[in-house]
């Protein structure tokens, strides 16, 4: 018997991307058409949720900005809701490359979470100074954590299977890199298999980077604050999450 085929919601955190969230959820359509693209606006105050709506997106308009840690729990709630089992996290700015979605979705029948991995020998994307030094010393710890060589744990773009999104329903952080680096630990410490596959990052296509040159002078430090705190998760408390 052949296995059935997934239900796979898009989710695609945004704050003041009206700029380049519409050609997002367009490429995300023609690449993944069986999907469902749910684009979740975390307070602008511009017209990202009606440029998304307008594109074909499902939108979720939370009434202030939570981060993209706040947004990736409401759009896991919204899997758990509505029977997905496949959550992809894409963002809004077009760096992301939707083409690269079913070889994330497929990874999927070996592991719980798959990273798409900038540093694993696809593309031109590079980093340099004291945030390449931290991506670099987070790879090694999260993935001795998790018991597989790893890469890139800072990466936005992952698919997610269905005990992920049991757990991240529940428990998903918040704070600065907790959607990443905090969310993998938690994960993996709870016996959830994290795997990667190589993608293509773009450049952002409109907008600011979030990483402006103050917040990356204290990436290391704050880095290391998000891995420490999910070492010091109770592990008991959230292996229930998991199978509750």
């Amino acid at each position: 018997m052949s296995p059935s085929p997934r239900r796979l919601l898009i989710v695609v955190p945004a704050l003041n991307e009206q700029e380049s969230v519409g050609d997002v959820v367009h490429r995300i359509e023609r690449c993944v058409p069986d999907a469902t693209c749910l684009v979740i606006d975390d307070g602008s105050t511009d017209a990202t949720a009606a440029v998304a709506q307008h594109a074909g997106a499902t939108t979720l308009s939370l009434p202030f900005n939570l981060g993209v840690g706040g947004a990736m729990r409401a759009g896991y709630r919204y899997a758990r809701d509505h029977a997905y089992d496949t959550v992809v996290q894409v963002d809004a700015d077009g760096q992301h490359d939707p083409s690269d979605i079913p070889s994330l979705v497929a990874a999927l029948d070996q592991a719980d979470i798959v990273i798409g991995a900038r540093f694993a020998g696809t593309g031109a994307y590079a980093v340099r100074g004291p945030r390449l030094w931290a991506m670099r010393v987070l790879a090694a710890a999260v993935g001795r954590v998790a018991h597989r060589k790893l890469t890139d744990v800072t990466s936005g773009f992952k698919a997610s299977g269905p005990r992920a999104i049991a757990l991240f329903s529940r428990i998903y952080p918040a704070e600065y890199l907790g959607d990443t680096v905090e969310a993998l630990v938690i994960a993996a410490r709870v016996g959830l298999v994290i795997d990667q596959v190589p993608v293509e990052m773009h450049p952002r296509q409109a907008g600011t980077p979030s990483h402006r040159p103050l917040r990356a002078s204290v990436y290391l430090v704050r880095a290391g604050v998000a891995f420490v705190l999910a070492m010091l998760r109770p592990r008991g408390q959230t292996a229930r999450e998991v199978n509750s």
